[in-house]
């Protein structure tokens, strides 16, 4: 049984309330409901010994003949021209006989065309049961809105459980409500199964709607570690993973044991906030309480690790995951030479590849992607050909992943017409090109200086209904600028964030540079405010080449402005440029050398 949250873990629930929306219900059970509203056990009269025998026997048989004859409902009368299908206690005998719920649920409607056939309550609330235990949420549902009939409480709680491991949550939501609404304050099971639930399709509101109506309930005094669990789970994937902690270890300081899962859920989250001390309290946390750290944390820190490019230290734990015994599975082989290949320990990554195998792993699409791109990375075409040759030899069919694959490594050793060549196969081949596969030979086309393919690649994703990211101007927008065509620049900038898309803080700087090439110095200082309005931190190398073209103007106030934020920023003035300025105020402005001289040396 589980540990049942003590006062303390309460109080912090209580004081961390969010908004919460009202559940719903339906219902389901062995009663029926009277007209006064009240549900009352069904009377039911005890058969003889022989009639029960023979229920038995004749249930089997129909049974039977329901699972092997295709249209039974034509001939079924005849075989028992003096039998009375309609007795409860002989379709509560079928279902148990009958190992199909959906043939009883068809049995149940060859009865119903019956003209004055009105299905009694023992038998609705048998077939219902029936259904919730198959876990046939779908047809429960379609059965009570067909009968209109109310199970009795008992029987709902199973049913919402069943809906929202069946992803019904909104319908479970109804049903939780009706439940509620009639009195009954459905039991910790149920609660933890509708935060499960809802959990399970991403969304948390509704998991805090339930936490709300929890803290509101009695309910809030049975809470567990179950619940626990899937509260931090949902501060996690809100964002909130201090939250989650803070909860953890009041958990933890109340002597419970929230389980492996939650410790996982929080080491993700921190992982994703790069709050890497805070992962390292963790595991410290778990050996200090002698939990065994599982495959599936060590998965999270390595995986965690290497889309923050920390990979050195994800290969330190992945090398202390096998000292300790465990073994590292396909996925975790696979991202930890995908980590190794983007450092460029290239002889890492291929013991790797060979250790997975020897272990009885086969290396999967992704596995031979990573390497591949490892080998491209070093420059070693021959190799990363060889292997993905040898990848389509296992088997494995031409994907958009393998493709892209392939045209980043050419595309990234200059071989770009060769990568077009990839791209304009895929179609024919049947492989979608995506917008990853546009923006990689855009990059690539513009690194070659080849400005109209890269514009027409532009053009055919737009036409092609795909959503462009700001990597897909990015690139055209730094080679227009790099080229002096500053104006066609900025035009894409405007479509870019028409599309609502961010520009990244290096094209700002690409259009100060652009239009200080082109001796526009006033509209670069208004790039320079701008993206200081947005909090964006220029490079050095920005800030000089502006107070350069602001010097041939002869703006000085702009200058002191520009120099002023550059200081401020952390950054020194190269002494050449220095130099220059002084000379150039000395021998065009010596008044304002005079009147200004303090502020300058300053």
């Amino acid at each position: 049984m589980m540990a049942r949250a003590s006062s303390s873990i309460l109080i912090f629930i209580r004081q961390n309330p969010r908004t919460c929306q009202n559940p719903n219900t339906q219902i389901r059970n062995l009663t029926f409901e009277t007209k006064d509203g009240d549900f009352k056990p069904n009377p039911i009269q005890e058969p003889s010994q022989k009639a029960q025998n023979d229920f038995i026997e004749i249930a089997k048989e129909v049974s039977r003949i329901t699972r092997t004859k295709p249209r039974w409902e034509q001939t079924l009368l005849s075989d028992f021209p003096s039998f009375n299908f309609t007795d409860p206690q002989f379709f509560n005998e079928l279902i148990r006989n009958q190992n199909n719920v959906l043939l009883s649920l068809r049995f149940f409607h060859w009865l119903c065309s019956w003209n004055g056939f009105s299905p009694d309550p023992l038998s609705l609330n048998a077939l219902f049961d029936a259904l919730v235990e198959a876990k046939a949420c779908n047809a429960a549902k379609s059965f009570i809105d067909y009968t209109g009939f109310k199970p009795e409480p008992a029987s709902l709680e199973l049913y919402i459980q069943c809906l929202f491991e069946g992803g019904l949550v909104e319908e479970a939501f109804d049903v939780f409500d009706r439940l509620r609404g009639v009195g009954v304050c459905p039991s910790i099971a149920t609660w933890n199964s509708a935060l499960l639930g809802c959990l399970k399709v991403g969304r948390t509101d509704l998991v805090w709607k339930l936490y709300k109506e929890m803290v509101e309930s009695s309910v809030v005094a049975k809470v567990d570690v179950e619940t626990v669990g899937y509260l931090i789970r949902a501060f996690c994937e809100d964002n909130k993973v201090s939250k989650g902690y803070e909860l953890l270890r009041q958990v933890l300081e109340d002597g419970l044991d929230p389980g492996n899962a939650a410790f996982n859920d929080l080491i993700s989250g921190f992982c994703k906030e790069r709050q890497y001390s805070k992962v390292s309290e963790l595991l410290h946390t778990m050996i200090a309480k002698n939990r065994d750290l599982d495959i599936f944390t060590y998965q999270e820190v390595i995986n965690g690790l290497c889309k923050q490019r920390k990979q050195l230290e994800a290969f330190r734990v992945f090398n202390d995951l096998k000292d300790r015994g465990y073994a590292p599975d396909r996925v975790m082989y696979t991202t930890m030479i995908h980590g190794l290949c983007k450092m460029g320990w290239l002889g890492d990554a291929r013991k790797l590849w060979f250790e997975m195998i020897q272990k009885g792993f086969i290396p999967n699409e992704y596995t031979y992607s990573a390497l591949i791109h490892g080998y491209f990375k070093v420059g070693n075409l021959e190799e990363a050909r060889n292997l993905h040759k040898e990848m389509f030899n296992r088997g494995y069919r031409e994907t958009t992943v393998s493709y892209n694959t392939m045209i980043a490594g050419l595309c990234l050793n200059g071989r770009i017409n060769e990568a077009h060549e990839l791209f304009e196969e895929m179609p024919r081949k049947g492989v979608f090109c995506d917008v990853i596969t546009y923006n990689t030979l855009i990059q690539g086309f513009c690194k070659e200086g080849k400005i109209v393919e890269s514009t027409n690649l532009l053009k055919e994703l737009l036409m092609q209904g795909l959503q462009p990211s700001t990597s897909s101007f990015s690139p055209l927008i730094e080679k227009l600028c790099e080229v002096g065509d500053i104006q066609e620049a900025k035009k894409l900038w405007d479509d870019m964030q028409s599309r609502g898309l961010q520009p990244i803080v290096c094209t700002h700087e690409h259009i100060i540079t652009g239009l200080c090439n082109q001796g526009y110095a006033a509209e670069g200082m208004d790039w320079l405010l701008a993206m200081l309005k947005c909090k964006l931190k220029p490079k050095k190398e920005t800030f000089e080449r502006l107070i350069q073209c602001l010097s041939q103007s002869d703006k000085w106030d702009d200058i002191l402005l520009v120099l002023d934020v550059m200081f401020r920023t952390g950054y020194t003035l190269r002494e050449g440029i220095c130099h220059s300025l002084v000379n150039k105020l000395c021998k065009e402005n010596s008044h304002f050398v005079k009147t200004h001289l303090g502020e300058i040396v300053e």
